[in-house]
């Protein structure tokens, strides 16, 4: 049984669509669930303002209409528009939406998620102030830096504002970074402050570096998410992801269509899961940790009715 806190779509649903009908959405979550992510956060990217309040009224009205015993769906995780809009860190959001982080905006997506949004990613350096980090935190949602090149001082000083979590460590930055003052390092000297999720697809990193950070930051400090985007479980081949195309080669992984560029993964945590057993040997109990325990008490806290849940 697996929580993913970062899913944008699967088996040719996506989560983003602004067409996605509640028939999509039940087919989606059956499919997980059968998959064995049993719990999971819809993500929302980077759009303009109105659209990402669209989908994100969407979702919540989808949430709000599920029956509370059968929940799959436990709130959503928006990643952006608060991001970086340089080269490499942007990765596959599209840069002319990225954009410094206000109060206002942060209110209207806390208004339209009613209550379900419960992780949010921003990078620091566009919330200058930290205030946005302020008030999110104060609305009791988790806040996350992702698809920033944040210095080492906006690292600490979003931590002190309530900044728990970095989003997919060692994605969403360009392929060519300084040699000792990068973000990775930045955040590598921050593990004892901070937790990290990370892709576990063997592709988005090396399996020896994944084994490597978890080792680093601590079995407890690290959460596993899919980032699973609309092409998942399809064949390889061109795929449409909204007005645009991705490829899915034989390796399972969507990239750009010009192929440049990883677009989120084509991996559930099933997948995930079985990699950490097989190739990185974790046993049952630190699999369970990053791939349920560490990411319910993240969002939920170690009282989690979640964790109670999956003890019985």
């Amino acid at each position: 049984m697996f929580f993913d806190i970062q899913i944008n779509g699967c088996w040719g649903i996506d989560f983003n669509s602004e067409c996605l009908t509640q028939q999509q959405w039940r087919l989606a979550e059956d499919k997980l669930a059968a998959d064995g992510t049993a719990y999971y956060l819809p993500t929302i990217i980077t759009d303009s303002v109105p659209s990402m309040i669209s989908k994100i009224s969407r979702l919540a009205g989808f949430i709000e209409e599920d029956p509370i015993s059968t929940r799959r769906a436990l709130g959503i995780h928006v990643e952006g528009p608060f991001i970086s809009h340089e080269s490499g860190y942007i990765g596959a959001h599209p840069p002319q939406h990225a954009q410094t982080a206000t109060l206002d905006i942060a209110k209207r997506f806390v208004e339209a998620g009613k209550g379900f949004i419960n992780l949010v990613t921003l990078a620091p350096e566009q919330d200058p102030r930290g205030e946005v980090t302020r008030y999110l935190s104060s609305q009791g949602i988790c806040v996350a830096a992702g698809h920033t090149n944040a210095t080492r001082d906006q690292l600490l000083q979003t931590i002190d504002n309530g900044l728990r979590l970095f989003t997919h460590l060692g994605n969403g930055c360009p392929a060519n970074l300084a040699r000792h003052d990068n973000i990775i390092h930045r955040v590598l000297s921050l593990r004892k402050q901070i937790h990290v999720s990370l892709i576990a697809d063997g592709y988005h990193l090396p399996l020896w570096l994944l084994r490597s950070w978890i080792d680093w930051f601590g079995i407890d400090r690290v959460s596993i998410v899919s980032d699973a985007i609309s092409a998942a479980g399809l064949p390889s081949g061109l795929h449409s992801l909204g007005n645009r195309s991705v490829f899915v080669g034989d390796d399972g992984v969507p990239r750009s269509e010009d192929k440049t560029h990883f677009v989120g993964s084509g991996a559930t945590l099933s997948k995930m899961n079985g990699i950490l057993e097989s190739q990185l040997h974790l046993n049952t109990v630190d699999r369970q940790r990053l791939l349920l325990t560490n990411p319910a008490t993240l969002i939920f806290g170690p009282d989690s009715m979640l964790l109670s849940r999956t003890n019985d």
